[in-house]
Protein backbone atom coordinates (compact mmCIF):
# COMPACT_ATOMS: atom_id res chain seq x y z
CA UNK A 1 0.00 0.00 0.00
CA UNK A 2 1.32 3.37 -1.02
CA UNK A 3 1.36 6.14 1.54
CA UNK A 4 2.57 10.25 1.33
CA UNK A 5 4.08 11.29 4.51
CA UNK A 6 5.13 15.30 4.44
CA UNK A 7 6.91 17.03 7.01
CA UNK A 8 8.98 20.07 7.70
CA UNK A 9 5.63 22.06 8.62
CA UNK A 10 5.54 24.81 11.43
CA UNK A 11 5.61 28.26 12.19
CA UNK A 12 7.67 30.70 10.81
CA UNK A 13 8.06 34.27 10.79
CA UNK A 14 7.29 36.64 7.76
CA UNK A 15 10.33 36.62 4.99
CA UNK A 16 11.63 33.65 6.56
CA UNK A 17 12.01 29.86 4.53
CA UNK A 18 10.82 26.26 5.24
CA UNK A 19 11.43 23.37 3.76
CA UNK A 20 8.60 21.11 3.35
CA UNK A 21 9.49 17.34 2.30
CA UNK A 22 6.88 14.11 1.28
CA UNK A 23 8.14 10.59 0.77
CA UNK A 24 6.49 8.17 -0.77
CA UNK A 25 6.85 4.63 1.14
CA UNK A 26 5.80 0.89 -0.26
CA UNK A 27 5.99 -0.79 -3.84
CA UNK A 28 6.45 1.73 -6.28
CA UNK A 29 7.65 1.25 -9.97
CA UNK A 30 7.73 4.84 -10.89
CA UNK A 31 6.69 7.92 -9.78
CA UNK A 32 5.49 10.85 -13.05
CA UNK A 33 4.11 13.79 -11.12
CA UNK A 34 4.40 15.26 -7.88
CA UNK A 35 2.41 18.16 -6.96
CA UNK A 36 1.97 20.27 -3.83
CA UNK A 37 -1.32 21.99 -3.05
CA UNK A 38 -2.62 23.85 -0.34
CA UNK A 39 -5.49 25.24 1.74
CA UNK A 40 -6.46 28.18 3.34
CA UNK A 41 -9.08 28.10 5.94
CA UNK A 42 -12.16 29.13 4.31
CA UNK A 43 -10.48 28.71 1.05
CA UNK A 44 -10.56 26.15 -1.79
CA UNK A 45 -7.50 24.01 -1.84
CA UNK A 46 -5.18 25.67 -4.61
CA UNK A 47 -2.22 23.99 -6.72
CA UNK A 48 1.23 25.66 -5.94
CA UNK A 49 3.43 23.65 -7.66
CA UNK A 50 4.26 20.83 -9.87
CA UNK A 51 7.32 18.61 -11.26
CA UNK A 52 7.29 16.20 -14.45
CA UNK A 53 9.14 13.36 -14.42
CA UNK A 54 11.67 15.11 -16.85
CA UNK A 55 11.98 17.72 -14.02
CA UNK A 56 9.95 20.39 -16.02
CA UNK A 57 8.33 22.76 -13.26
CA UNK A 58 5.08 24.88 -12.48
CA UNK A 59 4.07 27.10 -10.16
CA UNK A 60 1.09 29.28 -9.23
CA UNK A 61 1.95 33.07 -10.11
CA UNK A 62 1.95 33.73 -6.22
CA UNK A 63 5.14 32.08 -5.12
CA UNK A 64 6.85 32.26 -8.45
CA UNK A 65 10.63 33.37 -7.79
CA UNK A 66 10.08 32.36 -3.75
CA UNK A 67 9.11 28.44 -3.96
CA UNK A 68 11.20 26.04 -5.30
CA UNK A 69 9.76 22.13 -6.19
CA UNK A 70 11.93 19.52 -6.50
CA UNK A 71 12.47 15.55 -6.62
CA UNK A 72 14.81 12.84 -5.24
CA UNK A 73 13.52 9.88 -7.03
CA UNK A 74 16.61 7.61 -5.61
CA UNK A 75 14.33 8.17 -2.32
CA UNK A 76 10.91 8.61 -4.22
CA UNK A 77 11.23 12.01 -2.29
CA UNK A 78 9.40 15.55 -3.22
CA UNK A 79 10.58 19.06 -1.97
CA UNK A 80 9.49 22.12 -1.53
CA UNK A 81 11.52 25.03 -0.73
CA UNK A 82 9.48 28.42 0.56
CA UNK A 83 11.68 31.40 1.04
CA UNK A 84 10.51 35.14 1.44
CA UNK A 85 7.00 33.87 2.92
CA UNK A 86 4.25 36.03 3.62
CA UNK A 87 1.57 35.63 5.94
CA UNK A 88 -1.08 34.82 3.03
CA UNK A 89 1.31 31.75 2.80
CA UNK A 90 -0.41 30.16 5.58
CA UNK A 91 -2.16 27.01 4.65
CA UNK A 92 -2.24 23.38 4.78
CA UNK A 93 0.13 21.97 2.63
CA UNK A 94 -0.73 19.02 0.62
CA UNK A 95 1.59 16.61 -1.23
CA UNK A 96 0.31 14.82 -4.14
CA UNK A 97 1.87 12.02 -6.41
CA UNK A 98 0.78 10.32 -9.76
CA UNK A 99 2.31 6.84 -9.63
CA UNK A 100 2.81 3.17 -10.88
CA UNK A 101 2.02 0.68 -8.22
CA UNK A 102 1.12 -2.75 -7.70
CA UNK A 103 -2.56 -1.42 -8.38
CA UNK A 104 -1.26 -0.02 -11.39
CA UNK A 105 -1.40 3.67 -11.85
CA UNK A 106 -2.96 5.84 -9.28
CA UNK A 107 -2.84 9.16 -7.66
CA UNK A 108 -1.95 9.44 -3.76
CA UNK A 109 -2.00 12.70 -0.92
CA UNK A 110 -0.21 13.27 1.99
CA UNK A 111 -2.02 13.59 5.41
CA UNK A 112 -1.21 17.63 5.08
CA UNK A 113 1.62 19.85 6.92
CA UNK A 114 0.38 23.06 8.55
CA UNK A 115 2.45 26.06 7.58
CA UNK A 116 2.12 29.48 9.68
CA UNK A 117 3.54 32.13 9.29
CA UNK A 118 3.29 34.72 11.51
CA UNK A 119 5.14 37.69 13.48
Amino acid sequence: QVQLVESGGGLVQPGGPLRLSCAASGTIFAIYNWAWYRQAPGKQRELVATITDRDMTNYVDSVKGRFTISRDNAKNTVFLQMNSLKIEDTAVYYCYARLSGVGGINTYWGQGTQVTVSS
